[in-house]
Formats: structure tokens, sequence, C-alpha cells
């Protein structure tokens, strides 16, 4: 693909057609559907983190007036085998997390539910509800986890992808490993080897708009779902096999959503939603508590990581290994894989390890949170090669710049690299001002870097042309970061018309084909593909009828800025036809244009990011408060500026408050204290500066205008940024996040 395209629209930055009713409130997100006659829906949460369930009885609870229906795990299906999606693993650990079986596995775990008229009587009747527990020891501490001593979570858990199989249970679900070339002889070959141990604690992605949903089912056994979701194809698909149900009898219809981040990618409410309106046959709206959102909602892995760096006097990297501990929750699936995937990957490392693992432990199942697993391995790889610099005396980004991987560089997670940036965002940051800029005493500089591959996956789109010459798109991606407007500009970009004569629409899972979750930053890349296919078929119909209209061959007919042309040396005597013009008399030449693409796309594209955190902290509260942040990335080619910049701001600021403040913190009995945003500190927008965007566009050669994925590769750089701009400002290294006041004066106090 050329390095430099004269587009029309790509590149700009048109107004999103969804803000109007954002601002205005008219928007209609998770909670806001009311249908008559509908009932309340309430959850029982354990009070326990690890506790064997002895009995439930609801006897009393259902005899209450204006209770409806009340349901435990003996209700749902018996599910087994695996679902799919970016919440992909076992269904039956699924349906065991939506409503607790023989044992709760966290405090907050799901044990039964009900259906009120009203919220208050929903609440007296879960307080009817008697449940027994016996309850047992937690393990909280992934270092305890992974003992062989430690209370065992599951009694059938066997550690997978061992050499030899597993001969006793264990909290450690699996391992898995990545190597090259010959580490003894890598780390013999180094001058100077630098190595450390790094723990961060569970983080909650932190989206504003609690999980909500509505759901109706009719006589006939139907069932129709409104709810907030990433979704919400793969939500039909995990109800229908937690609840036994046909997907041709579930209709999921997405709402607006007030963020996900990879945490609306799993159901928690919506199959007992339908069970309840089935049960009651009467609709069944839930609404979580942010207390509950906290609670039982998948955060983030927390992380023991230890990483081992050797390289040469000149900086050249000779071998490194890495071990890292990932906490699951209470069922398998943490991304171990990822994190161990992209922990090495911006670097050329002929010697190689990577040992990860999937430990249990009695917290809340994680969920995915933007590029699920590398913020956490990024973090350690990163503080090591600043100490490495340090070491050498070498400039960070310099070092960096030396082993930086670029085209056709094998990766260490296993193909070769095709085109990509990461070296022309290290030396956007080199030329940057910010980082010429001398720094204020008691400031430090922070830098890092950061790798995430993105993925493709299925995508389906629709184009619709009315009469007038205007454009329906339909597709099947909730749209997070603005990918409507998006849409409509590639549309806009292939149609060649107008981007005002366009409009998107997410098509809920009966009115538009097939489409996998928004998440992997594929929504841009994968469905943007889709819809410019689809484009391409309408423009393929459009010169077929110009054609027939004009008498002539169908390859005489050229599209050009939104018109059929006669091709050059074509003598008909004709004038250009504009898509309107086609459109208003389509019913002459063969009926409605209507252009669709379905496709499982391919070659996403790697995406690098770097970022310059500068800071000050103060020695005598451990403060820290970030002074200047600049934030470098590849997006390929931005479609939308704006959009690609609020993707890099917002996981900047999710970074650094997962680098700073954000953690769960638990008491003895697995039972979180801060389950609230009182307490939960996420940055607000006194805590940041204005956090500068540079777009480095390096085009990804397998998309037709050149896209990477964008949405995640900002989170992994923060955290160690941050990290290496304390060290800088205060001498002194600090390992574990969150640098909280009271870790930063420990340190500060243990250095005098």
């Amino acid at each position: 693909m050329a390095e430099a395209v004269d587009y029309k629209i790509i590149g700009e930055r048109p107004v999103r057609p969804d803000g109007v009713d954002k601002v205005t409130g008219r928007a209609q997100y998770g909670a806001d559907l009311s249908l008559p006659n509908t009932l309340i829906g309430s959850v029982l949460r354990s009070p326990h983190a690890h506790a064997r369930i002895k009995s439930i009885d609801v006897t009393a609870a259902l005899s209450m007036q204006g209770v409806y229906a009340a349901i435990t795990s003996e209700d749902f299906a018996s599910p087994d085998g695996e679902v799919g999606g970016e919440a992909a693993g076992s269904a039956s650990d699924l349906a065991k997390n939506v409503m607790a079986t023989d044992k709760v596995l966290y405090h907050g775990h799901a044990v039964a539910a009900i259906a009120a008229s009203t919220k208050e009587i929903a609440d007296l009747a879960l307080d009817a509800i008697v449940v027994e527990y016996d309850v047992l020891e937690p393990v909280l501490d992934i270092d305890e986890a992974m003992k062989d001593t430690a209370p065992l979570l599951d009694p059938d858990c066997y550690t997978q992808n061992l050499p030899e199989k597993a001969e006793k249970p264990s909290n450690i679900a699996s391992v898995m490993q990545l190597s090259g070339g010959n580490l003894e002889e890598g780390f013999a070959a180094a001058d100077i080897i630098v190595e450390g141990e790094y723990n961060i604690p569970m983080a909650h992605q932190g989206y504003i708009e609690p999980h909500a949903c509505t759901a109706t089912v009719n006589e006939a056994g139907q069932a129709t779902v409104w709810c907030c979701t990433q979704g919400h194809f793969e939500f039909r698909s995990m109800t229908a096999a937690l609840l036994g149900m046909n997907i041709a009898d579930l209709k999921f219809i997405a709402s607006e959503i007030g963020g996900g981040f990879g945490g609306k990618t799993v159901v928690y409410l919506e199959p007992v939603a339908v069970l309840l309106s089935k049960i009651a046959g009467r609709p069944v709206k839930m609404t979580m508590s942010r207390e509950e959102v906290f609670r039982a909602t998948g955060p983030t892995s927390g992380t023991h990581c230890k990483v081992k760096v050797g390289a040469k006097k000149d900086g050249t990297l000779t071998a490194a290994s890495a071990w890292l501990a990932y906490e699951a929750g209470a069922f398998a699936g943490a991304p171990m894989g990822p994190g161990a995937m992209c922990i090495f990957a911006p670097y050329k490392l002929e010697n190689f390890f990577v040992e990860a693992f999937d430990v249990l432990v009695n917290k809340p199942k994680v969920a995915a949170y933007r590029a699920p697993g590398a913020p956490q391995s990024a973090h350690a790889m990163e503080i090591a090669l600043d100490d490495l610099a340090r070491e050498l005396e070498m400039d960070p980004i310099d070092l960096r710049l030396k082993n930086a991987v670029q085209e056709g560089d094998q990766a260490t997670y296993g193909p070769k690299f095709p085109r990509i940036g990461f070296k022309e965002c290290l030396e956007a940051a080199k030329n940057h001002p910010n980082y010429k800029t001398a720094l204020e005493e008691g400031t430090g500089r922070g830098v890092s870097a950061g790798f995430w591959f993105n993925v493709g996956m299925q995508s389906s789109a629709e184009v619709h042309v009315n009469e007038n010459g205007t454009v329906t798109l339909v597709e099947g991606n909730p749209d997070i970061g603005g990918s409507r407007a998006s849409m409509c500009i590639m549309a806009s970009e292939t149609l060649g018309i107008e981007y005002e004569s366009i409009r998107a629409m997410i098509g809920d899972t009966e009115s538009t084909g097939f489409s996998n979750v928004t998440g992997g930053s594929r929504t841009t890349f994968a469905t943007g593909m889709a819809v410019v296919q689809a484009c391409e078929d309408i423009i393929a119909q459009c010169k077929a009828r110009a054609a027939v209209t004009w008498g002539v061959d169908e390859d005489q007919v050229e599209w050009q800025d939104g018109q059929a042309i006669p091709a050059p040396g074509v003598n008909a005597d004709v004038k250009p036809l504009s898509l309107a013009d086609i459109a208003s008399q389509a019913h002459k030449t063969g009926g409605p244009l209507l252009g669709r693409a379905s496709l499982n796309a391919q070659g996403p594209g790697p995406s690098f990011a770097v970022n310059i955190c500068d800071l000050k902290v103060d020695q005598e509260t451990g403060k820290v408060d970030v002074t200047a942040f600049t934030a470098i990335q590849d997006a390929g080619k931005a479609i939308h500026p704006d959009y690609v910049e609020g993707q890099m701001q917002g996981g900047t600021s999710q970074g650094l408050g997962w680098a700073l403040n954000e953690e769960y913190i638990f008491d003895a009995n697995g039972v979180m204290e801060n389950a609230g945003f009182l307490d939960y500190r996420i940055p607000v927008a006194s805590d940041l500066p204005m956090i500068d965007c540079h777009i480095v566009e390096v085009p990804n050669p397998t998309h037709p205008f050149g896209v990477r994925g964008v949405g995640e590769t900002p989170i992994v750089t923060p955290l160690a940024a941050a990290a290496n701009a304390v060290r800088d400002a205060t001498g002194v290294r600090i390992n574990d996040l969150p640098l909280s006041p009271p870790k930063i004066l420990e340190a500060l106090d243990g250095n005098d």
C-alpha cells in the first residue's frame, strides 16, 4: 500500500452521529428501558469468599405477596463444552459463575435470584431466602494458592499443559511456555544482567454504567433481551447454553453502552432475567448496584511476575526470561496467554523463555480489560529495561531502538512481523518536544513501550440505499469508541458520497448478520472491512444498472466520485448517473439496492505504542502528580483522528489510575473493602494533565485503508512509564503497584 493516499473524508473529524442523543440524555442505555408490567429482578449473593452450600430454601420468599419467581442453580441447564468469544472457556464454569452450585467461590457470588413487583419487595424477599453454608478457608494470595498445601477451590482442577498428566488437583489451572534459542548461552554472553520481581493487584475496568438488562419471554418460549453488551451475538450464545435454549428462540438487542473495556463481554444477569421472566410470565428488569459491579463482575488479574534480562555493553539484548503468575479468580481463564505473548514481542530476542500460570483464588472471576494480560507483563519487562538502561548509562529510547523489531523479524510468540511501526513510534518519541523539555526540580521522567497483536474475527455488514440516494449501514458491533462514525467515513470514502448522507445502526441478532464481540481492537478493522466490501457490492450493482440504462456492457462503466461514468473510449452519449439517480430508478432496473458482506478478517496488524511520563512526587506525603504525558502510537491509518486520540487518552487515563491508585483490597476473609468509587479511586479530570497524542501512521497492508486496531495498546504502557518516572523522581525503585502515597512513603523511609 502506498505511503501517501489522498482521501476525501478519511482522516477528517466529522461530528459523531450519536453525540446529540448522548449529551441530551435521549440515548437509551441498559437500565433505561421500561416495559409494561415489568418486574424487578434481584440477586442474593454470598457473604463468604469460600463455602460449601448445604441448602437453599426459597419457600418463604415465594410466599410473599408481590414475589413472582425465585430461582437457584437447580433451575439452570448443566452445560458442557466451551463458549467462544472474548469470554471463551468452559460453559460449565460460566454457568457456575452466573449461579453458584455446590460451592460459593468468592464474596458476592450469586446463589439465588427473585423477581418481584418492586425493588423494596425484592429486597425483603432476598432477606427471606435461607442459605445454610459450611464456611471454608479462602485462598487469596497468588503465591499461597500455588502451593501444594493450599485449600482447593475445585477438587476436579488438574493442571493442564504439563509435560505429563497431573496426578493430583491443584489451584494452578494451566501453564504455558514460550521459548527460543539457548537461554543459558544467551545469559553467558551478557555483560550486564538485571532482574526483578513485580506485583500488581486486581483492578476493575471502571466503566460508569453498571450492568443492566430487561428480558421478556412469550408464550411460545421465545425470549427478547435488551442489555448493555459489547457483543450481543455472543451473549445470545452464552444464554442459550446456560438455559438449554435454541439460539433461534433468543433475540438480543444491544442498548447504548456506558463503557465496557472488556468487562461487558460475559453474561452475569441476562440468563437470570430470561429464566425469571419465563417463570413469572412477565418482563424482568435487572440492574446491578455499583457494589455488585465491584464484587461480582470481572476485574483483571492480579499478578506476580519475575523477569531477568541480559545485554551486552552496547545495549544489544542477549537473553530474557519471565515467570508470570496470573490470578484467574474463582474459575480458570486468566489472560496469561496474551501476557506471555506480549512481554518480549517488541524486541529482537534470539534467546528467551517464558513460563505463565493460570491460578485460581477466591476472588471474582476475571474478565478482559483492554489488552488483557499485557499491561502486567509489560510493566515487568519495561521496568527491567529501564534498570538496564541506567546500568548501561544509555538513553532508554536508544536502548529500545537498538533492539526494536521491524518487518521480517521473528516475533517471540511465533510469526514473522509484517509491516509495523514500532521504530517510527520510538523515533517520534525521541524527537518529540516533550522529551527534550528540561525537567523541573523534583520531577521524574519515565519511558515505556508496549505491544498488542490485535485480532480480526467475524463481522457482517449491510448497506441499504434509499430511493433518494441516502444510505443506511447495518452492522452488528455495539459502538463503544465511535465506530458508527468510522463506518460512515469508510462508506463515504468507498461510495464517493457525502458523509452526512449516511446513517449507521447496530442491528439486533435477528436483523443483521453475525458479528463477534466489540473487543480485541477489531471493530474498525474487521467490521470496517465488511462495510467496505458491502459498499463495493453496491458499486458493482450500480455499474450494472447504469450499463442497462445506457445500453452498454458493464465493463464500459466506471465509478468515480459517487457516480457511474462511461469508461474512457466509450462513445455513448450519456450523462453520469449519481447514486441518487440510480436509486430513484431502481424499481425499473432490478429492484432495491442492497449490498452485503460477511467475513472472517485476517491480518489485523500489530500495534505498538511509546509513552513519556513526567511526574512529581511529594517527598512528605508520597502523593504523585502527573505533570505531563505523551502517548505515541501507530494507528496504521487514523480513520477519525479524534477517536484514535480518544482511545489513546482513555487508555492512558486507565493505565495511570492502575499505576497510581487502583487496587482491590480484601480483608482476611476475602471481603472486598473498597467496593465503590469513593474508596476505589479512579482518576478524575483534576488528577490528569492534558495527554498529548502523536499518531504514527504506518499503513497495515491487509486493510483497504491501512487500519490497525488502536483500542488496547494505549493501556499497555502507562504502568511502567509511571513506575519509571517515580524511580527517576525519587531515586528509589518500587516494583509493586499501585504507587500510592503509603507505598511511596514506605519506600522513601526505607531508603533513608
